[in-house]
C-alpha cells in the first residue's frame, strides 16, 4: 500500500522572490549552520561570519538546498538567549552568506518573532520555529483550545488569537516549519495530543492568515518526547504527512539514535541515515541534518526506491 508524499506539491515564496526549490518531487534538504557556542554537536564551530561563510560554500557544493541558521541552542538544558544576543550572532552570518550565496534559500532557526522580523529582513527566506508559532500563547488559552478541540473536533474548536510569530510570519510573507514541541511531556494518548498540538499550530497561522502553501510542518523528533516517542514518529510519520502540509524531519545525531546504537554524537551518522530512509518513505519533503555529502546519497537511494519502476537516471 503506497504511502501518502508529503502533501500535495506547494508553491511556497520568499518573501524578496527568491526561488525556493519545488516541493513534491525529489526529497530536499536542509543544512545546519549552528552559530552558536553550545549546541549539542557542532557547538563554536562557526564563530565568524567568514567561518559560516564557508561552511555555507561546502554544504551548497554538496548538494544543500536550505541553509538553516541558528544563533539559539535548542538542546535540553541549555541555557536561553535573549533576542539582542541571539540577534547578534545570527543577523552577521545572514548577511556574509547573502553576499556570497545571493540565490540560495536561507532558513532562520528561531522562537522569537523579533529574530525572525530581524532575520528575514537581512535576507532569510524562511522562518523555523521549534515552538510551532505557540511560544507566547497563553497556557489557559492553549487548555481551552486543546479541550474544545478534544470535545469537538480542531475544525470546530475556536481560532486562537494569533501569537506573535504567527503575526510575524504573516506580516513578513513568509514560509514558515512549525515544529511540534510541548511544555511538557504531558501526553494522554500519546499520536492524538502530538496531532491536536500540530492543529493548534495550523490554527495560530490561519487566525493569523498565513496562506496555507507557506506552512511546513515537524514532528519535533527530540523535543518534549522520550526514546520510544521519538521513534514512533519517525516510524509512523505518514499520519503527520496526513495533515495536508509538507513535512520536515530533523533527527540528525540526536541523543535518541545515540540511546538506540550506543553511539557517541560523532558517531551516529548511520542512525541519522536509516531514520532519513524511513521518514522518506513515510512521506517526508525535506530533511534536516549536519552532513549534507553523506546524506545526500541515503536521500537519493530512498527517492530510488520510493519511485520504483519509474526510476530514472535522469531525476536527480
Amino acid at each position: 500500500m503506497p504511502v501518502p508524499s508529503s502533501a500535495q506539491p506547494s508553491a511556497w515564496r520568499s518573501p524578496h522572490g527568491r526561488s525556493l526549490p519545488a516541493v513534491g518531487g525529489r526529497t530536499l534538504l536542509m543544512a545546519v549552520l549552528n552559530v552558536t557556542p553550545d549546541s549539542f554537536s557542532d557547538g563554536n564551530q562557526l564563530p565568524t561570519p567568514q567561518a559560516v561563510v564557508d561552511r555555507a560554500g561546502e554544504v551548497i557544493a554538496a548538494g544543500a538546498d536550505v541553509l538553516d541558521l541558528g544563533g539559539e541552542s535548542t538542546r535540553p538544558g541549555a541555557a536561553s538567549v535573549a533576542a539582542a544576543e541571539e540577534s547578534a550572532r545570527v543577523l552577521p552570518a545572514i548577511a556574509a552568506v547573502r553576499r556570497a550565496w545571493p540565490d540560495v534559500p536561507i532558513s532562520i532557526d528561531t522562537s522569537k518573532a523579533d529574530v525572525a522580523v530581524a532575520a528575514v529582513r537581512a535576507g532569510a527566506d524562511i522562518v523555523n520555529d521549534v515552538w510551532g508559532l505557540t511560544h507566547g500563547l497563553p497556557a489557559a488559552e492553549r487548555h481551552r483550545w486543546l479541550a474544545a478541540a478534544r470535545a469537538h473536533g480542531a475544525a470546530h474548536a475556536p481560532p486562537p488569537a494569533p501569537t506573535p510569530m504567527a503575526a510575524a510570519v504573516a506580516a513578513l510573507r513568509c514560509p514558515v516549519v512549525a515544529m511540534h514541541n510541548r511544555p511538557a511531556r504531558d501526553y494522554t494518548d500519546f499520536w492524538r495530543d502530538l496531532l491536536l498540538d500540530l492543529q493548534l499550530s495550523l490554527a495560530l497561522a490561519a487566525a493569523a492568515a498565513i496562506p496555507a502553501p507557506q506552512i511546513w510542518l515537524d514532528p519535533g523528533f527530540g523535543f518534549a518526547k522520550d526514546v520510544p516517542q521519538n521513534l514512533a514518529v519517525v516510524r509512523d510519520l505518514a499520519r503527520v504527512v496526513a495533515l495536508g502540509h509538507p513535512v520536515l524531519l530533523g533527527t540528525s545525531r540526536k541523543s535518541t539514535l545515540g540511546r538506540v546504537l550506543n553511539a557517541e554524537v560523532g558517531d551516529r551518522l548511520d542512525g541519522t541515515g536509516a531514520t532519513v530512509v524511513w521518514g522518506i518513505q513515510q512521506g517526508c519533503a525535506m530533511v534536516r541534518v549536519h552532513d549534507v555529502a553523506a546524506m545526500r546519497r541515503y536521500v537519493r537511494l530512498a527517492d530510488a526506491l520510493r519511485q520504483g519502476l519509474d526510476f530514472s537516471d535522469e531525476t536527480k
